[in-house]
């Protein structure tokens, strides 16, 4: 491991910092709208379901939309994502204040707001989150994630009591109001971010293709599945409290505003301590054994609030499964992060966010609708049971080690000296890569192969194969599609430095003079389409086109 850099060093770097002071205020005015549209919930409605449907309404479209946001953050300029977003959920929360203050509110029309909120955090959070490795270098990445979990966290302290004693004195119009102004903070410091234009001569990916492109590169990548797996079941189990948490309030507790508003401070108080010693449990403990003391202690807190009827015995409980939340989500992040190359980084963590929050989606309608079914305390105890199932799923799904690999790109790619003048959207193309393997490196040469299939597929390539010559054996043939030779062009500027071990073990097994032999074709058609009987029969296309 590194030497532990202090745990404020991501603030010496000047973007990061405002931008992360900037976030204070605006998680701070997010957290009292919260508030103020949970409590107003209670006051609208009677329904256990539509209380916990706030938090759904929230999270849900994070689920829904964070595939085509992560996709634009790779493809756009983050900045003005960022800026996009912003003014969105500002305009939202204006026109929310609005109908609270003008007595228009209903408990669907207050759904659709946090809805429309929700899609605002949807698109903004992978373009905020991917561009944390482009404020703070590499070294301070995992520093800078934690300390942004801590700056939430810090609001989160005091933001719901504050967001309470606001509802309790001015009512929800009020909080909603307070909402609004708190974006103008983070709008004021993103114009003044002076980000230098990515130097990419690439021509920018269509979204459609550039989501593809991030499945495919998430499905290659086991690393990664796991962490999207875990990171659902606990968005799934977690998600009771904050979800439920005004019905405890309310009807347990028999409290008001402000006793919900402290016991959410409760959470975030926790959630500080969390952040702050997450670093020290990373130089101590694997990531796997760090993500089961976060499973085990949060099903424990669960499990005190499904039985307590004490306010003091739920704020240390919640104190509890704070400190385990953000310890939980902030190392899921980092390993998202520390394991993904930065071109499709946007994408690796909208899937993360797709995973956990559509845990929350699920299980805030799952809690409500038990909680309403039956009781409030049995809805925490089947909620604390999925959590503690999420230790023993780490004996078939463990996080992968912190060590991360170096994912910077390769950059050993030369434009060959073609012949025939071609357009970048040329295509298609068929490459093959020539070996000369002798009988005794085969077991190793096809093992090789295997992580070759993977790293081929994971950065594009379509329609892979491994040939032998029936009458030269130790002549071997790797092949692949791709549509363009744009796309091409994008496929081997995506192999990273972690990949060079792969390549190197290969061209070392290789017999033959010089360097594997690489062809490019181009194919073309001998008739034209039109004329082609078969192809108009069978709409049948040669090519790696989907067959």
């Amino acid at each position: 491991m590194p030497d532990r850099k202090p745990f404020f060093a991501p603030l010496a770097h000047q973007t990061y910092r405002n931008i992360w002071f900037a976030s204070l205020a605006s998680n701070l005015g997010g957290l009292i709208q919260g508030v103020g549209a949970a409590w107003m919930m209670t006051s609208i409605s009677t329904s256990e379901n539509m209380v916990a449907l706030v938090q759904a309404s929230t999270t849900l479209p994070i689920m829904l939309f964070s595939l085509i946001s992560g996709a634009i953050a790779d493809n756009f300029d983050r900045r003005r994502v960022m800026m996009t977003a912003q003014l969105f959920m500002f305009s939202v929360s204006a026109l929310l204040a609005a109908f609270a203050y003008l007595g228009w509110m209903t408990p669907w029309a207050l759904l659709t707001f946090t809805f429309l909120i929700g899609c605002g955090t949807a698109l903004n959070n992978p373009s905020w989150q991917a561009s944390v490795g482009d404020m703070v270098p590499r070294d301070d990445l995992a520093g800078a994630v934690s300390l942004n979990s801590m700056g939430f966290n810090i609001t989160r302290s005091v933001g719901p009591a504050l967001g309470g004693l606001i509802v309790a004195v001015g009512g929800g119009a009020a909080a909603f109001a307070t909402n609004a102004l708190s974006y103008l903070a983070i709008i004021a410091a993103l114009l003044g971010w002076k980000r230098e234009a990515a130097d990419n001569a690439m021509p920018r990916e269509q979204i459609g293709s550039a989501v593809a492109a991030g499945f495919r590169y998430a499905a290659m990548s086991p690393n990664l599945l796991k962490v999207f797996a875990r990171s659902f079941l606990f968005g799934l189990s977690s998600v009771a409290i904050l979800a439920l948490l005004p019905v405890v309030a309310r009807d347990i507790i028999q409290g008001g505003p402000l006793t919900f508003g402290l016991m959410l401070g409760a959470f975030g108080v926790g959630a500080i301590g969390g952040a702050y010693i997450s670093a020290w449990l990373r130089e101590r403990l694997s990531s796997e054994d760090i993500v089961r003391c976060a499973f085990a202690g949060f099903a424990v807190s669960e499990a005190i609030i499904g039985a307590s009827t004490s306010g003091l015995l739920d704020g240390l409980a919640l104190m509890l499964a704070g400190a385990f939340w953000v310890i939980a989500l902030s190392l899921f992040n980092t390993i998202v992060q520390l394991s993904t190359p930065r071109w499709v980084v946007g994408r690796a963590l909208s899937f993360y966010q797709t995973a956990a929050f559509g845990g929350m989606a699920a299980g805030s309608w799952l809690w409500g609708a038990i909680a309403e079914s039956s009781n409030v305390s049995l809805a925490f105890f089947i909620a604390a049971t999925v959590m503690a199932a999420g230790v023993v799923v780490g004996l078939f799904l463990p996080m992968p080690a912190f060590a991360s690999l170096d994912l910077d790109p390769l950059n050993r790619f030369r434009q060959p000296n073609l012949k025939l003048n071609i357009l970048p959207r040329s295509g298609p193309l068929v490459v093959q890569v020539a070996y000369n393997i002798h009988d005794d490196d085969l077991e190793t040469f096809l093992a090789l192969m295997t992580e070759r299939r993977r790293i081929r597929i994971r950065d594009g390539a379509r329609n892979w194969a491994l040939m032998r010559d029936l009458e030269v054996p130790e002549l071997w043939t790797e092949t692949y599609h791709v549509p363009t030779w744009v796309d091409y062009v994008r496929h081997v500027q995506r192999r990273t430095q972690a990949d060079a071990d792969n390549i190197d073990q290969l061209w070392a097994l290789h017999r033959g003079e010089g360097p594997p032999k690489v062809c490019r074709m181009i194919e073309r058609q001998t008739i034209r389409l039109e004329d082609d009987i078969f192809h108009q029969h069978h709409h049948h296309h040669i090519g790696p086109g989907p067959h």
